[in-house]
């Protein structure tokens, strides 16, 4: 039997108490202009399934512990699904069937929509459960149904390179990595000690300004807040990273920890981020849940300025990335905090830097649009995304920022208050990035 992965794990037994919920499902959405040829399209779908063996595995129970069974692709029906529809309809039909879970014993882990707004107008959506993709999945993705599809229209099967490994000889690659934990000297051990070290004492829950009390147990609902970064503070951001040896994700993070702090949250700020966890060359274009989560525990104290902050930060994260390979389920296990249905455990507030700039679909003789999706929920308290936008000379051109908020916790106005404080605490650091954090104020844009 082939095991699951660590991640993958953690993953199971969070569905295993909440399987009819679509927290954790990934959907990619775009419009497509032009003539498209839906039997090709169907058709390469069907060979990046039968390319990437997790995109057709369902995991099993046996003795006790779950496994993976990958199915030969003659057992797979994989469809896309078709509806014609108006364009006002179109936000309501992909929210319903984003919103559609996964039963991972049964069902293959991706689905498909076509929606046809006109003859040559559609919206693609493919949902796909965590436990077989992460972000980074996307453009192998993307890439491999292009390639098929182009293959497809000639009445051609798709002419790729083999992929070295699959993910099922990931999992067993990983535990051979990590190794046994009662031995000292094994790299799980090690880590471990590490984090225990790192995370003691980490507060349990991080004071937010927050509307309402959090509630027993959270149904995890969530809005989200769009904003833009303009290409004046991108650059002025660039120039502090350049200047401080530190890269743009730090930067973000030190302001991110300073707002939360201004708003109330303290001085000793855990905040989450994910890692690509493809450590090896061979994984590069592979599909599967390689993400890891890792928790940044930034000091405050002291009323730093943006230079100092951000060194911290460098420091932090330089640590994190050493020690970045075991699963953050595994490391909450072991650590055992207090755990709460309500809450995510060792920290409650996500930033993001999306570093995967290949996951757009480009068709032969189709153009292409990315959709957002507002998938309605919220894995935790606050998650703040980022993306760097670059003109055709590579000069800083503006960040989009999307925020989300739990609906639990935080009203619309109350979010909105964060991602403009944001902007402005950036703004005014960036303005001066030797000033302390405390001459900063974010209820108004600075002068």
């Amino acid at each position: 039997m082939i095991p699951l992965s660590l991640g993958q794990l953690g993953l199971w037994f969070i569905h295993q108490m909440n399987p009819g919920s679509s927290v954790y499902t990934m959907q990619l959405a775009s419009r497509l202009t032009g003539q498209l040829d839906r039997t090709a399209l169907e058709e390469a779908l069907r060979d990046v399934v039968q390319r990437h063996e997790v995109l057709r595995t369902v995991i099993r129970d046996g003795k006790g512990m779950p496994h993976q069974v990958v199915l030969d692709i003659s057992e797979c029906a994989v469809r896309l699904e078709y509806e014609e529809l108006a364009e006002e309809e179109l936000d309501a039909a992909m929210y319903e069937a984003s919103e559609r879970p996964f039963d991972l014993v049964r069902d293959l882990p991706l689905r498909a929509w076509l929606f046809a707004l006109g003859p040559q107008e559609h919206v693609l959506l493919i949902s796909m459960h965590h436990i077989v993709s992460d972000g980074w999945s996307l453009g192998p993705l993307t890439r491999d149904l292009a390639r098929a599809y182009a293959a497809r229209r000639r009445d051609a099967e798709p002419n790729w390179p083999p992929l070295p490994v699959q993910y099922a000889d990931y999992t067993l690659w990983q535990r051979q990595l990590l190794g046994r934990e009662e031995d000292p000297d094994s790299l799980a051990s090690r880590q471990l000690a590490h984090w225990r070290v790192v995370l003691d004492g980490i507060p349990q829950e991080l004071p937010l300004p927050a509307d309402h009390p959090r509630p027993p147990m959270s149904d995890f609902a969530g809005g989200a807040i769009e904003f833009t970064l303009d290409a004046e503070l991108h650059t002025a951001l660039t120039e502090v990273a350049r200047t401080g040896n530190a890269t743009m994700f730090m930067v973000l993070q030190a302001g991110f920890a300073a707002l939360l702090s201004k708003l109330g949250a303290g001085t000793d700020i855990p905040i989450g981020s994910p890692v690509a966890g493809r450590m090896d060359d061979a994984l590069t274009d592979l599909v599967g849940y390689f993400v890891n989560l890792l928790v940044f525990r930034v000091d405050v104290s002291g009323d730093p300025s943006l230079r100092d902050l951000v060194k911290r930060v460098q420091a932090v994260a330089l640590d994190a990335y050493d020690n970045q390979d075991i699963p953050f389920d595994h490391l909450v296990r072991e650590l055992n905090p207090v755990r709460s249905r309500s809450r995510h455990p060792l920290f409650q507030v996500m930033l993001t830097l999306e570093d995967n700039t290949d996951a757009g679909l480009r068709f032969d003789g189709l153009t292409d649009v990315p959709v957002d999706i507002d998938a309605g929920s919220s894995m935790f308290d606050l998650a703040l995304s980022l993306r760097e936008n670059f003109g055709p000379d590579k000069k800083p051109a503006g960040m989009d920022a999307f925020l989300e908020y739990q609906l639990d916790l935080f009203e619309p106005e109350t979010a909105q208050h964060v991602a403009d404080g944001y902007r402005r605490m950036l703004t005014a650091l960036a303005a001066d990035p030797d000033a302390p954090i405390s001459t900063v104020d974010v209820l108004r844009i600075p002068s």
